[in-house]
């Protein structure tokens, strides 16, 4: 690399130095990418989710953990996360990056799928974006930029068989997205969407196991089955979320905004 790429490079790295980020489903998967990500850019970040020792575990893999806080909320219900931002305001620590990755999925045929496992889906998936969204907003009005990043999925883009209800809310993501970007657009906010495909989560790891109950067949093949849907047959790693979601947060990517943006090796295609 040229001398003067290494100073751009440097640049760019700095230029969300500290930034303050607040990132649902933060204790593992994709949202502790995205942490490790933010931490190597030298920004702050509160880890939150439902379970305080996968939060702890996080924290204590980041490189600089004295710099981040962890939060126990659950995003799906609209009273703890309005006081969570609550507090967060009163210790001076509104998030400038909101980026809204909690969610999980239901493997059932829609006849198969219950009310509850229905209501439970949308609740984490689409209802806590939108409680988060909205808590958030206020404070980042205030703020010289602000950044809103929805972990949605190629599910938001496509059907898939046994994953109804995860579908729809990750299309209702895409949505409040576009509708949400619309309404900042005069702002200095973005609001944008990732859509991984299979990613290497736990979500997927009960996909696979879905996969082989379902079709009598051994894990390794289940999973031969994820991969080959990946024109590039492979499945996603969570780093690559991470980074595509920095790259977001960029300044230089103010004028990306309402995107639905596929992660998949070409297995969406849009336009």
């Amino acid at each position: 690399m040229s001398a003067a790429g290494g100073t751009e490079g440097r640049a760019i790295s700095q230029s969300l130095h500290g930034a303050r980020a607040l990132i649902t489903g933060g204790g593992s998967g994709i949202g502790l990418a995205i942490a490790r990500r933010f931490d190597a850019m030298d920004m702050s970040v509160t880890l939150v989710g439902r379970d305080r020792r996968r939060l702890d575990r996080a924290l204590a893999e980041l490189a600089h953990p004295a710099r981040h806080r962890t939060v126990v909320c659950d995003v799906g219900d609209a009273l703890a996360v309005e006081a969570m931002f609550r507090e967060l305001e009163a210790a001076q620590a509104s998030p400038q990056v909101l980026v809204n990755n909690a969610g999980g999925a239901t493997n059932a045929t829609v006849a198969q799928t219950t009310t509850s496992a229905w209501d439970e889906t949308l609740r984490v998936n689409l209802s806590g974006v939108f409680h988060c969204t909205r808590a958030a907003l206020p404070a980042l009005a205030a703020m010289p930029f602000g950044r809103i990043v929805n972990i949605a999925s190629t599910a938001g883009l496509i059907g898939y068989p046994n994953v109804a209800a995860y579908c729809a809310a990750k299309h209702g993501v895409i949505g409040f997205t576009r509708a949400l970007a619309l309404e900042i657009a005069r702002t200095a906010i973005t609001a944008n969407a990732i859509c991984p495909g299979y990613t290497e989560t736990s979500i997927v790891d009960a996909a696979i196991d879905a996969i082989a109950e379902a079709t009598g067949t051994s894990p390794d093949d289940a999973r031969q089955r994820l991969v080959r849907r990946n024109p590039q047959r492979r499945l996603i790693e969570p780093d690559e979320v991470a980074a595509a979601v920095a790259w977001l947060c960029l300044p230089e990517s103010r004028s990306i905004n309402g995107q639905a943006i596929s992660l998949s090796g070409g297995e969406v295609m849009t336009g």
